[in-house]
């Protein structure tokens, strides 16, 4: 090896990285390490039998779990108190068996009222929708967002898009033969809730019918996955004063205004829609259909969205849905993992701090940076051998993965105590209360995202926190991210032998890389 020329170095490389890549992706299906005295004992897959409360299971979930360390949420500063707080109000179950749905009926008395438990009749659908989108971030008919425009990296712009249904697809509404139980357990879950809302079962499961029959209707306007890959079929590019004609039944500044306050909007703002033909047909669908309806196909949207927070009652609702859907039983996880779980959800940079702190070895970012700076030096001596590329097309494969920008384990505003309390200076949190503390930070992600419409996008800004057990590689910014997460066995040791991490994390590095390339990424 000493005497072998640099190009040769690089093929071996490749050559373990595809070698023990198989060899790792192998043996990890069917082995789980752990750590003891005498080193790594394996256990085979009859040992590990899929988790209650599971409808899959492998390294990713069982590493995420493993990350999931409470410890870490009782050592804190001023950012990370406000986690601790957060968690030990999830935690106080008391509490949230105490106060049961009221948290929730107060909310919805607040928003208007609905059909549930008493007669409705109001024209406040604009109003109703400014509300459920700017304070509780639900998206009943479409979704607005801020993100990096397609076509101009170098600003944010305001976003909208259709929106998700109850069910995980459109086709769990338009082929009712194949999917009626699932429809069924869907409907059921949703005349569960009203009930625990206080309407009866009867008018209760009315209700909800007609609910189930709307979003069937949603379905069927709106457009495949399969066939909104191509970003160049669907982007379109107009001011926010067109958003009246192309959708009428919706009084746009206001609703823009409410979602981006304290922004200043004015009509020509630039809009980026990338539903038009779905938008063009949800304002004939809104502008035909009883105004009740669609208050209370409004409310469930927040309703679905709180389950998870209110009191046992609601998530055994909620368990035996899911428990259709997917096959999970009643899971046996501790209260804590859910905690840390929607914790990291909410102040997932507080937290990931303190993961870091705990686990990850400083050191480790710059044996990651150099193992990426490998793969993209095999990457590209590959380039050399694609017969069916030709040379302006690999020279601009080279250009690109050249500039690809790596953010490797955590961004490194967190470990600086002032510049991580200034981020969540604006999020209240108080304790024993988790209701309201979630909605809290509704509305502290609500000025994040309005704060980020007037700003370039930030290069190192991270998509995922710290603990998070995945990676991504992201179009308009050119960057890919492996966090702290990972970067731990059985994908990541800093005590291993640099093969054996090739063929752990350097196999999800390529799978990043290679998303640069593909028919979204590229």
């Amino acid at each position: 090896c000493l005497n072998s020329t640099r190009r040769e170095r690089r093929l071996l490389v490749l050559l373990c990285v595809v070698s023990v890549g198989l060899f790792v992706c192998l043996v990890s299906a069917a082995v789980f390490y752990k750590q003891g005295e005498s080193g790594r004992i394996r256990k085979t897959l009859h040992s590990n039998p899929l988790p209650e409360g599971k409808s899959r299971w492998g390294t990713f979930s069982n590493l995420w779990e493993q990350n999931m360390l409470p410890p870490i949420l009782l050592q804190y500063y001023q950012a990370e108190e406000k986690a601790q707080r957060y968690y030990q109000a999830c935690m106080n179950e008391d509490k949230i068996e105490e106060l049961g749905a009221k948290p929730l009926q107060d909310l919805i008395s607040d928003i208007g009222g609905w059909a549930l438990t008493e007669p409705w009749d109001k024209d406040n659908f604009q109003e109703v929708l400014r509300i459920v989108s700017a304070n509780y971030r639900t998206s009943p008919f479409f979704s607005v967002f801020v993100s990096t425009d397609s076509k101009n990296s170098n600003s944010n712009v305001i976003q909208i898009d259709q929106s998700s249904l109850g069910l995980p697809s459109r086709d769990y509404y338009l082929n009712k033969t194949a999917h009626d139980k699932y429809l069924s357990a869907y409907l059921n879950f949703l005349v569960d809730l009203g009930v625990l809302l206080g309407g009866s079962a009867e008018s209760s499961r009315t209700m909800m019918a007609a609910i189930v029959d709307f979003e069937t209707a949603l379905a069927n306007i709106s457009v495949p996955q399969e066939k909104r890959r191509d970003e160049e079929l669907i982007y379109h590019k107009m001011k926010a004063k067109d958003l009246a004609e192309l959708v009428p039944a919706v009084d746009w500044m206001p609703y823009l205004t409410a979602v981006f306050a304290p922004v200043v909007l004015n009509e020509s703002e630039p809009v980026v829609v990338y539903a038009k033909e779905y938008l063009q047909e949800v304002s004939d669908l809104l502008q035909k259909t009883n105004k009740s309806l669609l208050n209370n196909y409004m409310i469930m949207k927040v309703v679905r969205k709180m389950v998870s927070i209110l009191d046992q009652r609601f998530q055994d609702a909620e368990q035996r849905f899911l428990e259709v859907m997917y096959g999970t039983k009643k899971s046996c996880t501790p209260r804590w993992k859910l905690c840390v779980s929607d914790t990291d959800s909410a102040l997932g940079f507080a937290v990931g701090a303190m993961f870091v702190k705990d686990t990850f070895a400083e050191d480790s970012k710059a044996i990651v940076e150099d193992m990426v700076a490998e793969i993209k030096q095999a990457f590209e001596e590959n380039l050399k051998r694609v017969s069916w590329m030709d040379s302006d097309t690999k020279k601009a494969a080279k250009e690109k993965v050249n500039a690809i920008y790596n953010m490797v384990g955590y961004p490194d505003f967190i470990m600086n105590a002032t510049n991580l309390d200034k981020v969540f200076n604006d999020f209240e949190v108080v304790s024993d209360l988790y209701f309201q503390n979630v909605m809290q930070y509704y509305n502290f992600s609500a000025r994040v995202t309005a704060d980020q419409l007037r700003k370039p996008p930030y290069k190192n800004q991270w998509s995922m926190t710290p603990p998070t057990v995945n990676a991504y590689y992201n179009p308009t910014k050119n960057d890919m991210v492996l966090p702290a997460g990972i970067l731990q066995a059985p994908f990541y040791s800093r005590s291993w032998p640099t093969a054996l991490n090739f063929g752990g994390i350097g196999v999800v590095m390529g799978h990043e890389l290679t998303h640069a390339f593909d028919d979204q990424g590229s």
